[in-house]
């Protein structure tokens, strides 16, 4: 079952069992992935008409990590009932993601990804993420991942 049916059956279950915070994290999503396929349309002449599961894994990693970003502002600023609905929204958002790599898969993952693309200095960095952004995408945090990727090719 692809992202797209999978949301779609979660955001009928939540209309049919009444559950407002859920239904309405799963139309934020819904409307993301019609956003993003609006731009793909009227950028490009010969754009795809719909986001494949690529895609929707990166708009969804996105969404987490900007709920993240808000519930830490909001806890800073001591609104924790705003923190909380960003952190609940989260989760619901987390469900569609595949499973986070841990610090040791991530960092076999870099090694696996440093040897493929034959990387022996920083120059490469864009090579090594690409491979990476290619088979990892939603599983890794690429902005905590660059810094070791540089580290490495450093």
């Amino acid at each position: 079952m692809d992202m797209r049916s999978r949301i779609s059956a979660a955001l009928k279950d939540a209309m049919r069992s009444k559950e407002a915070e859920r239904l309405s994290t799963l139309r934020l999503i819904t409307a993301a992935i019609k956003d993003r396929e609006i731009a793909l349309r009227t950028g490009e002449e010969n754009a795809p008409a719909v986001v494949g599961n690529e895609e929707v894994l990166g708009i969804l990693g996105k969404m987490v990590k900007q709920r993240n970003e808000s519930a830490r502002a909001y806890e800073e600023g001591g609104r924790l009932d705003l923190a909380e609905r960003e952190q609940q929204e989260a989760r619901v958002i987390e469900e569609f993601l595949p499973r986070q790599l841990s610090e040791e898969e991530a960092d076999a993952a870099i090694t696996s990804a440093i040897d493929e693309t034959g990387a022996e200095s920083i120059r490469d960095m864009g090579k090594v993420m690409g491979a990476l952004k290619s088979r990892y995408t939603g599983q890794m945090d690429f902005g905590k991942v660059g810094p070791r990727v540089k580290e490495r090719l450093g």
